[in-house]
């Protein structure tokens, strides 16, 4: 499952984040996987795509990272996927 993360850096610690993710990694569950990440250009929000087998197996990940941003976990699939499945409702 594709879920796109929303990251809002908690009062401007884009600084505090970087510093961590250089000692420590991303610290993701082995389910987990990064695939792509974007930030604004403030740099107080980050929109990354993961892939996992649910909103949940994001939970310890989110964990290590609570005391520096605040998380929305949105469910999402590619226009592609969406509009294939859409078109099986027109083919009946």
């Amino acid at each position: 499952m594709l879920l796109m993360v929303t990251e809002r850096f908690k009062n401007g610690g884009i600084d505090a984040v970087g510093e961590r993710f250089h000692a420590k990694g991303r610290m993701m569950p082995d389910d987990v996987a990064y695939v792509m990440s974007w930030l604004d250009p403030a740099g107080t929000i980050c929109y990354q795509l993961m892939e996992a087998p649910g909103p949940d197996s994001l939970l310890p990940w989110m964990k290590h990272w609570e005391d520096l941003m605040d998380f929305e976990v949105v469910p999402v699939q590619s226009s592609a996927e969406f509009w294939a499945k859409r078109a099986e409702r027109y083919a009946r």
